[in-house]
């Protein structure tokens, strides 16, 4: 019996060994080595088919008349960089199909035949097709563009890119959030409208309003012509306290959106100096009276 499991193996292997001996291994070299060029060559058409559609895509956004008609700089950013998102997809696919093709899987065949992976494929991408539906409504609604300050649940940034997938948004600490689409249920859009901002001015019981308020109320129509972002004269609100308790002259300030805290900060420091020089005393930092 172990002779015969022996002669049995060894027949095995004289049968392999036949095999492989009468392989073409030129012909298999030769062929391989087509393949592996043609993949190659598929990688450099596919780079320079990329390389010449994003300067085709970034010509064609340049021009101001076509900025116009897309209605605004963040508008023609929004679809530009869309444009770019939808033609490097395009182009990954076309190139994926090429190489499975250059290797003998007949790709066409399986996307006819294969109705399991089909129907997997489908469940997979159900989350990519809400991704697609929810950022087409959002561009559709014109709820952000790129550029515009906002605030997407709990992330605060500037919208650096809006995707097929994914929307980016950069936070003042340069942070980088990457946001599924379909995850955009509330937007908060600081960049559509002017902003406004409170300008406090810490006083005294004694300090006297009525020369405080005519200082200020001198300065507004300067500050409007100095401050590049300050739309309006400021408004005078009066006396009234802050968020911790401290007696402030309170002035609110109307700016352009996203240079409210810059404007606010500038109006703050024209304030103090005119009121120094006129030496009406204020409360200091340090509780005590200052002038």
């Amino acid at each position: 019996m172990i002779l015969s499991a022996t002669a049995s193996l060894t027949n095995q292997a004289n049968q392999i060994s036949r095999y492989f001996t009468t392989l073409n291994w030129d012909a298999i070299i030769k062929n391989l080595g087509d393949r592996v060029l043609s993949i190659l060559l598929a990688f450099v058409i596919f780079l320079g088919i990329l390389w010449a559609g994003r300067l085709i895509i970034d010509a064609a956004f340049h021009q101001s008349r076509r900025i116009q008609l897309l209605g605004g700089t963040h508008r023609a950013a929004t679809f530009h960089a869309l444009t770019l998102n939808i033609f490097r997809y395009t182009c990954y696919f076309f190139l994926l199909y090429a190489i499975l093709s250059l290797i003998g899987v007949p790709v066409g065949t399986l996307l006819a035949g294969a109705g399991i992976f089909s129907i997997a494929l489908g469940l997979g991408a159900q989350g990519f097709v809400a991704d697609v539906v929810n950022g087409f409504f959002i561009l559709l609604e014109q709820q952000i563009d790129v550029g515009d300050v906002v605030k997407i649940g709990t992330t605060k940034g500037t919208v650096s890119a809006i995707g097929l997938r994914t929307t980016q948004v950069l936070s003042s600490d340069g942070t980088l959030t990457f946001i599924q689409n379909r995850n955009i249920t509330m937007v908060q859009n600081f960049s559509r409208h002017n902003l406004t901002a409170n300008v406090d001015i810490q006083i005294l019981p004694t300090t006297p309003l009525d020369k405080l308020e005519k200082v200020i109320e001198h300065l507004g129509p300067q500050l409007v012509e100095r401050i590049d972002g300050l739309v309006e004269k400021p408004t005078i609100t009066g006396p009234t306290t802050d968020a911790m308790g401290r007696l402030v002259f309170r002035i609110v300030i109307t700016a352009r959106s996203g240079s409210q805290g810059s404007v606010a900060a500038t109006c703050l420091a024209a304030y103090l100096k005119e009121l120094n020089q006129a030496n009406i005393p204020l409360q200091n930092d340090w509780g005590h009276p200052g002038h």
